[in-house]
């Protein structure tokens, strides 16, 4: 079996072609021209991550809402989970960039950090 993937550890997009043997394992990689290309298939293939981002309400706030992004990329099957965890968070005004508003966001060991300020009302 072949999975068909594009590279985006780096700007040139590159079209990478996984061949996967029976059980699931990469038997081979083509298509990558550079060495992080190699990494970013075998990554993506065993263990795909990605940056997840939301908003969660201010209590107090000139503004209703505060986007969030993790401060590290987290496992793609846990996003919807992430998405659970954001639904009944509130923080207090003022807030700043940077601010941990969940830590540790569902056992990942990344935390969710503000990425805009909201100054009180």
């Amino acid at each position: 079996m072949t999975r068909n993937i594009i590279c985006v550890a780096c700007p040139m997009g590159c079209e990478l072609h996984v061949d996967l043997n029976e059980a699931g394992g990469i038997e081979n990689v083509t298509g990558h021209t550079c060495k992080r290309g190699l990494a970013y298939a075998e990554a993506e293939i065993t263990n795909p991550t990605r940056s997840f981002h939301s908003t969660v309400r201010v209590e107090g706030g000139a503004a209703p809402l505060v986007s969030v992004k993790s401060a590290g990329p987290v496992p793609k099957r846990l996003l919807m989970d992430c998405a659970r965890a954001t639904r009944g968070v509130n923080v207090k005004a003022p807030v700043a960039i940077g601010d941990i508003v969940v830590a540790d966001v569902c056992g990942t060991g990344v935390d969710l950090v503000a990425t805009n300020r909201v100054k009180a009302a």
